[in-house]
């Protein structure tokens, strides 16, 4: 009798959390409608989406509550955060759907059934584009009748071209549209530009309203918020204000660079963080111990490196090489790494422990900076 009425008093309890977490999801499906409502208030009065003081004072808020009803305040922050996260997303779509900037205007996308292409489709079918695309390997596969096999055989009465194709391409296919006198915005996105300077300022001196750009987050980004789009001048300036208009509506940091600057940057935030992890993941692939065994005793900081690592070995192999290959700085980031793995080595193996310090305190001075930036 005592196991059975326990059974019914953990039925009823469960009964009640069941409850409770179909309550708690109908309230952050009313806060979503609510936040619909302020991001509507918000257009109309031509204010930003994010309010950072807002956020601080409802985490806050939010805090306390937890503490007087018991509840840890990390975790009503962890939830408070992910829910405004959401809210934002909802925000920003909403209010890119809602600016309409794309009604009444076709886009084509040249590798639109990429990664990345296919991010930019759904970014630029919310804002009301009739949004075409071209993709070879793509339109074997779909009966989609927007997607042709060629970008020539697509339509040319277009408004805006994006070039997200592979890099060793693109340089052909700028120099074709620039023959074909398209009178199109092009926007190309491609991830390494040396190739394509040359290209890209031929196609503005022939008249073509041409932008460079480098959206600097991956495929699978909903919230802009944080995330910047680098955006480059080949000689045609009013382009590169039009692109920036298709992401006046959104979050996104806008980062306007000279297009001579681009591969000697992206050789340190691209080139060598990916050489970083895999390097990382190859060391470890090499060591002969089983993944699961490690991931099993991690520590707070291996795991975290194990996520990025894990995150860059799922990534098209083929654009990472591109990456490494054709920019032209990337040996400068190679050599310092090598350089930098020297001189850690050197500081262990000669017992050299001021070294090793300098090594650690040069290392936290040169990144103090990024706090006293923010």
């Amino acid at each position: 009798m005592a196991n059975e009425s326990m059974q019914d008093q953990l039925r009823s309890l469960r009964d009640r959390l069941d409850q409770v977490d179909a309550e708690l999801i109908e309230l952050a499906a009313e806060r979503q409608r609510i936040v619909s409502e302020i991001g509507r208030v918000k257009q109309g009065e031509g204010r930003q989406l994010r309010d950072f003081r807002r956020e601080r004072q409802v985490i806050k808020l939010v805090r306390g509550k937890a503490e007087r009803v018991g509840l840890d305040p990390a975790v009503a922050e962890d939830l408070l955060k992910r829910l405004i996260t959401a809210s934002l997303t909802r925000q920003e779509q909403e209010r890119g759907k809602l600016a309409a900037q794309g009604v009444g205007r076709r886009a084509l996308i040249i590798g639109g059934g990429g990664l990345m292409g296919g991010w930019l489709a759904g970014f630029l079918e919310n804002q009301g584009f009739d949004v075409l695309l071209a993709d070879p390997v793509y339109a074997e596969s779909t009966s989609a009748t927007n997607c042709y096999a060629r970008w020539q055989d697509a339509p040319a009465d277009v408004d805006l071209i994006v070039v997200a194709a592979p890099i060793c391409v693109s340089a052909g296919i700028i120099e074709a549209l620039a023959q074909a006198g398209s009178k199109a915005l092009v926007f190309e996105v491609a991830s390494i530009k040396s190739p394509l300077i040359e290209p890209l300022r031929k196609a503005a001196q022939a008249g073509l309203t041409i932008c460079s750009g480098h959206p600097m987050f991956g495929p699978d980004t909903r919230l802009l918020s944080g995330r910047h789009v680098l955006l480059m001048d080949a000689g045609c300036p009013a382009a590169v204000d039009q692109v920036a208009d298709l992401f006046a509506d959104t979050m996104a940091e806008i980062t306007r660079i000279p297009l001579a600057d681009h591969d000697r940057l992206i050789a340190l935030v691209l080139g060598l963080s990916h050489a970083i992890n895999i390097a990382f993941f190859t060391a470890l692939e090499k060591s002969g111990v089983r993944a699961d065994q490690l991931a099993g005793i991690s520590s707070t900081t291996f795991q975290r490196q194990l996520d990025i690592a894990r995150d860059v070995a799922g990534e098209n192999p083929d654009l990472y090489f591109e990456i490494q290959s054709l920019n032209e700085y990337a040996p400068m980031a190679r050599s310092a790494l090598q350089e930098a793995v020297l001189m850690l080595t050197a500081s262990i193996d000669e017992n050299d422990a001021d070294g090793f310090r300098s090594l650690m305190l040069d290392g936290r001075e040169y990144l103090s900076r990024l706090e006293g930036g923010r």
